[in-house]
C-alpha cells in the first residue's frame, strides 16, 4: 500500500487547506512504471481533489464521498492519449518535429505539434515551411544545444536543451523553480461574494460555478475538465484564428461548452463574461493576458494562472510544455536509457498539476464562501518536475510501464476516451462538444 499523504501535505501548506487524511492506495504494479515516483504524483494528485471537493461539500452541509482512487484509471487518464481512439484509429500524440534530436554536443528537444511553432522552428533553422525532419536533424547536428536554446526563444520557437538534474539544480532556472508551494495562493480583498448555489449536490458540488477556460494543453484543460465534472459551468474561450489540434480537444472538453471569441476585438465581450464569471483559468505566459487588456484583478474572482517554468526566474516569460520541462529539468536523462533521453510513461507534470490547480480552485472557492475573498493561484509544470525530482522511492531498475486497461474507457460515438479518475464518477456530462459552436455567453 503507498499513500499520497506527502503529496497532498505539500499543496495543503501552499492553499492553507486543512490537514486531512487521504485513503490509501494499492500498489499498482507496473502502472505508470518510471525512474522517478509518477505512481505517487499522479495518486496524490488525483486524492488531493477528492480530499478538496469533501471539504467543499462540507461546508455546504452535504455528505463526503469516498476518496479511494482506482490505480486503472488514474494510469489511464494520465495516459489518455494512449487509451484515445477516433473512428478506431490511435491519434498521433507528437508531430514530425516533435522530439529529441542530437545537438553538436548533447540532445535538444523539440516542440512543434502547433503549425505556428513549427513554422518558427523552421525559420529559426533557416529552413523553408515544407521542410522534413531530416533537415531539420541535420541543422541542430550542427550546432550546440545551448546555442540552439537560446536562439529558439529569441525566435518563439521551442528548443530546449537535454539537461541533467545537477545543471538543472544548479541553473537559476532549476532554483527559481524549485521555490514556493506546489499551489501558490494569494487572497483578494474582499467584495461580498462567495456562498455556493442552493442547486449543489453532492454529486454536483459545484453547481452554479462559473469558469472561464482560457487553456490548452494539457493541464489548464484537465483542471477545468475537472470542475466540470463536480458540477461547474465552464465556458472554454479559443481565438477563431488558431484552431486547436482536434484530438486534444477531443480529450480534454468533455463536460465544458466551447466559444470562439478574439479578445483583441471582442474585449468587452470577454469583460462582460468575466464580471459574471467565479473562476478565471489561464494558461498565458506572465503579462501576455495584461497586454490584451484584460483586468483579471476583480476582488471576488479565483484566478487560477498556469504556466511552464513559473512566473519569477529568468526563464518566466518562456512558453513551455510537459515534454519540454522534463528535457529541461533532467527527467528525460533520468528516465532514457544508454545516454539516449527517454519520457516519463505519461505527459504527467501537465496532468498532476492539473488536478492540484482544481484542488486549489476548489479550497479558494471553499475559503471565498467564508470570507468573501477571491484568490490568484498559482501552479507551474517546472515546479511539479521539481517536486517530482525531489521525491523519493526511486526505481531505476523497473520494467515497461503496463498499457492502461480497456476497461478504464468509455465510449461516445466513433471516440473512445479515458474514464474520469475523481473517485466516484464514471463519465464526464457530456463528451466534448462540436469545437466553437457554443455561444460566448453563461447560460
Amino acid at each position: 500500500m503507498s499513500s499520497p499523504s506527502a503529496l497532498v501535505h505539500a499543496y495543503e501548506s501552499g492553499c492553507g487547506a486543512p490537514a486531512s487524511e487521504p485513503a490509501e492506495i494499492p500498489d499498482p504494479g507496473g502502472l505508470l512504471a518510471a525512474t522517478l515516483p509518477v505512481w505517487a504524483l499522479a495518486a496524490g494528485s488525483v486524492a488531493a481533489v477528492g480530499a478538496a471537493a469533501n471539504r467543499v461539500r462540507a461546508a455546504q452541509g452535504l455528505d463526503p464521498r469516498p476518496v479511494r482512487v482506482d490505480p486503472g484509471r488514474v494510469a489511464g487518464a494520465f495516459a489518455s492519449e494512449r487509451v484515445l481512439r477516433i473512428d478506431g484509429a490511435p491519434p498521433a500524440a507528437f508531430a514530425e518535429l516533435s522530439g529529441f534530436f542530437p545537438a553538436a554536443d548533447g540532445w535538444v528537444r523539440t516542440h512543434a505539434n502547433y503549425p505556428h511553432h513549427r513554422d518558427r522552428l523552421l525559420a529559426m533553422l533557416g529552413l523553408p515551411p515544407g521542410a522534413d525532419a531530416a533537415a531539420a536533424r541535420a541543422r541542430f547536428a550542427a550546432r550546440p544545444a545551448a546555442e540552439l536554446e537560446d536562439a529558439a526563444a529569441a525566435a518563439g520557437a521551442l528548443i530546449f536543451r537535454v539537461r541533467t538534474e545537477q545543471e538543472w539544480a544548479a541553473s537559476p532556472a532549476g532554483t527559481a523553480a524549485r521555490g514556493g508551494p506546489l499551489i501558490a495562493v494569494e487572497p483578494r480583498t474582499p467584495d461580498g461574494r462567495g456562498g455556493f448555489s442552493r442547486d449543489a449536490t453532492a454529486e454536483r458540488p459545484l453547481a452554479g460555478v462559473r469558469v472561464l477556460d482560457l487553456t490548452r494543453v494539457l493541464a489548464g484543460p484537465v483542471a477545468t475538465r475537472t470542475l466540470a465534472l463536480l458540477g461547474a459551468e465552464v465556458l472554454r474561450i479559443d481565438p477563431p484564428a488558431m484552431p486547436e489540434i482536434a484530438w486534444q480537444y477531443l480529450d480534454n472538453c468533455q463536460g465544458k461548452r466551447s466559444a470562439l471569441l478574439d479578445l483583441r476585438g471582442g474585449l468587452a465581450a470577454f469583460t462582460a463574461l468575466l464580471a459574471e464569471a467565479d473562476v478565471l483559468v489561464t494558461g498565458y505566459r506572465p503579462g501576455a493576458l495584461e497586454a490584451l487588456g484584460v483586468a483579471a484583478d476583480r476582488p471576488g474572482l479565483v484566478h487560477a494562472r498556469l504556466c511552464a517554468w513559473g512566473e519569477s526566474g529568468p526563464w518566466g516569460g518562456r512558453r513551455g510544455f510537459d515534454s519540454l520541462v522534463q528535457a529541461a529539468s533532467g527527467i528525460a536523462l533520468l528516465e532514457g536509457t544508454d545516454g539516449a533521453p527517454g519520457a516519463l510513461p505519461a505527459q504527467a507534470l501537465d496532468h498532476a498539476s492539473g488536478y492540484l490547480l482544481a484542488a486549489g480552485i476548489l479550497d479558494a472557492l471553499r475559503a471565498r464562501a467564508e470570507d468573501g475573498r477571491g484568490r490568484t493561484i498559482r501552479a507551474a509544470l517546472a515546479r511539479t518536475a521539481a517536486w517530482l525530482l525531489a521525491a523519493g522511492g526511486r526505481t531505476p531498475g523497473h520494467g515497461p510501464a503496463t498499457p492502461p486497461d480497456a476497461a478504464a474507457t468509455v465510449t461516445h460515438g466513433p471516440v473512445v476516451g479515458a474514464r474520469p479518475a475523481v473517485p466516484g464518477y464514471d463519465d464526464y456530462p457530456w463528451p466534448a462538444p462540436p469545437y466553437g459552436a457554443d455561444p460566448a455567453a453563461w447560460r
